[in-house]
């Protein structure tokens, strides 16, 4: 099993618990948003087995989010470290939320957060909250490890490219289609966009093999 393998069936569950879920969001590896007059922010990490690392990551998140859950694979005898009182007291200091995923796919919840997480990066919060709305469907297994995540802005970069397939175009031709083409097109990134004239854009070799094959 996989930390990805994980990602399903916590994303199954906090659905059907009101959230829209949403894998490998700045760092996170799954973010839960329940909207409202004020939006309620989880942040769920993931580990094939509870340790130390998993709650420090999860004190990290702690800081833009409303409630931080860890997850892992449940352990097979009572020896795991969600059997462990110390491990469980930790955490409900802490104020997070403990879950443990079967190999079957079922979802225990070990620990329930006792309370709101004071937010006090207010910043990163607003970028978490703009990527997750930003990027279109849940392209991002979370847990994932070592390639290119498709980010909200690598999206609209494949749409402006794609656009380009059938001919340059200008900055302001694009931004009916993605807003922020122009400056898309000016910072470059990936190496995509070529200036053809003086406001006219085309794509590179780059940019055509990018388009064939999104994900990469």
């Amino acid at each position: 099993m996989a930390e990805t393998d994980l990602y399903l069936p916590l994303k199954a569950f906090l659905e059907n618990a009101g959230y829209a879920v949403k894998g490998e969001i700045i760092d996170c590896d799954l973010v839960g948003v329940k909207d409202g007059d004020l939006p309620v922010v989880i942040v769920c990490e993931m580990k094939l087995s509870f340790n130390l690392e998993l709650v420090m990551q999860g004190v990290k998140r702690a800081a833009f989010c409303d409630e931080v859950w860890l997850a892992a694979r449940a352990s097979k005898t009572a020896r795991g470290r969600e059997h462990d009182a110390r491990f469980r007291n930790l955490c409900r200091r802490l104020g997070f939320g403990v879950m443990a995923v079967s190999d079957a796919g079922d979802v225990s919840v070990i620990v329930t957060p006792f309370a709101a997480m004071p937010r006090r990066d207010a910043k990163k919060r607003s970028r978490l909250l703009d990527e997750h709305r930003r990027r279109v469907g849940d392209p991002q297994k979370g847990g994932g490890r070592g390639k290119p995540v498709m980010t909200a802005y690598r999206q609209d970069c494949i749409l402006c490219a794609t656009a380009l397939l059938s001919g340059p175009q200008s900055p302001k031709q694009l931004k009916a289609l993605v807003a922020r083409a122009p400056a898309i097109l000016s910072r470059n990134v990936y190496g995509w966009f070529v200036r053809e004239s003086r406001g006219i854009y085309g794509l590179t070799e780059l940019g055509r093999a990018a388009v064939s094959s999104p994900q990469d």
